[in-house]
Formats: structure tokens, sequence, C-alpha cells
């Protein structure tokens, strides 16, 4: 794969995998989408099949990594790809993930007008008067739609949350390293990517409650970059002092996995 390849396929899948991802979250989130309030299951199985929409399509380019942890255990895999090329993985990632957050936007820009302009959801004289008041509103740090773009702790526990970030982590990385690649070696295959965006569903379901199973750093601080620089009324903070532990914990947990895969799978 040339650099270009690996560039282009990794900004494409990355931003599908925004696209929808974000996009459930928007879709179950946002006042006046038709899917508002259909719950965690529908978060899971959208991001599972946004895991799988996105590999099939910049697999043959790039061979699909989609996250700087995943790019980071195949560097250090035994025979996996070549150092060199991570910088070009990890800038196509960043740059699709940001792309993916923008379309988002778009896709719901009238949901996301109506939804902070609510003064139940955003706070104000009407929300006082109800005695309602969402509660990523309340969130220190945090936006009432933050959650669209980026994740937050349920229990702001600094050592928890990035436990849990490392865990889930160890879980995919495993299962890309020991069943997700393709006969190269350097990025997952066909049926590996059926098998990644199960993993993905199951992680998010088992493992995702407390922090929202970022297990990417890319599809955490793209989107929170974007987050920031949107022109959304009433969007409140980005939260950056917690946007380290979707980053360091997902990078702890890729190292971890491919340190056991070289020691046990080898």
């Amino acid at each position: 794969m040339s650099s270009s390849d690996i560039f282009l396929g990794e900004t494409i899948g990355t931003a599908i995998l925004i696209l929808l991802g974000g996009g459930v979250c928007a879709a179950v989130t946002l006042k006046a989408s038709k899917a508002r309030n259909a719950g965690w299951l529908a978060i899971t199985f959208g991001w599972g099949f946004a895991v799988l929409t996105a590999v099939y399509t910049s697999a043959p380019l790039s061979g699909a990594h989609l996250n700087p942890a995943v790019t980071f255990a195949l560097a250090i895999k035994d025979n996996g790809i070549e150092w060199s090329d991570v910088p070009t993985y990890i800038g196509g990632q960043m740059l699709g993930a940001m792309i993916g957050a923008a379309l988002v936007w778009i896709a719901y820009y009238g949901q996301f007008h109506a939804h902070l302009t609510d003064k139940e959801i955003v706070g104000g004289p009407g929300a006082q008067a109800t005695g309602t008041k969402a509660v990523e509103a309340q969130e220190k740090g945090a936006g009432p739609v933050l959650g669209v773009f980026s994740t937050g702790p349920e229990i702001r526990v600094a050592w928890q949350n990035v436990a849990t970030e490392v865990l889930g982590t160890v879980v995919l990385v495993l299962a890309v390293l020991t069943q997700g690649l393709n006969a190269a070696g350097d990025g997952l295959g066909i049926l590996g990517g059926l098998v990644t965006a199960l993993v993905v569903v199951g992680i998010g379901l088992s493992l995702g409650g407390p922090t929202g199973y970022a297990i990417n750093p890319a599809r955490d601080l793209g989107p929170r970059i974007v987050h920031a620089l949107l022109p959304l009324p009433n969007k409140g903070g980005s939260d950056w002092g917690y946007a380290w532990v979707p980053v360091v914990g997902p990078l702890l947990g890729a190292a971890i996995a491919a340190g056991i895969y070289n020691v046990a799978f080898v």
C-alpha cells in the first residue's frame, strides 16, 4: 500500500465511521429526531454497523485500521506494519474523524438548533419554571450535545475511566490481531471486518456504560475538536479536562494487547 492509499483509505473510512456512529448518537439524543430516546441498544448496534461499513469501504485501500490504537498495536506486533507508516495512518484517521463529525452536524443541522434553543435542555427561565434540565447541561465542562461528538464518564474517577478504556481496547485489539487480520497481516480482512464489528457491539453492551467506550483516540479527539469549532448556539464546553482519557487509555490498551499477542500467539 502506498502512503497516498493509506491516507486516503483511512480518511474515507474514518469519516464514514464517525458519520454513522456519531449519527446514531445524534439520532438518539436530539430533539425532533425520529429516533430520540431509542436507547443504548440502538447506539451500540449503530456503532457496530458503522464499523462494518467503514471497514468494508476502506479495507481495499488502507487495510481499514480506522483507529490509532489498532495502528499502534500493528506496529508493535511482530511482522506488523512499519513504524514509518504510523503517522500517515493516524493523520488520515484524525482528518476523517473531523470530516465525519462535521457531516453529522450537517445531517442534523435543524435538530441541533431545535435542541440547543430549548430552555428545558440548555437551562434558563423556562427550565427553572418547570424544574427540568438535561443531565448533560449539568455536567461540569460538558455541553448538552457533547455526547453526540465525543465520550464522557458517568462517574468521573480518572483511574477507573482510564482502566475501563484500557480493558475495552485490549478486547478489541486482541480480537483484531487474532481473528480480524487479512492475509498480509497489515489490516482487516473481509471476515475480520464482520468479527470486529460484532466485537465492538459486545464491548459497547458490556463495557460501554462507565465511559461511553471510545476505544479509539481519533474517534473521540477529532469530533471533540469539531465540537469546539462549530458555531452552535448554547453548545456548552468540550470538556477538555477529560479529553486525555480516551486518548491515553486506548493507546495503553493497544500496547498491552500487542504484548499479549506477541508472547502468547506468535
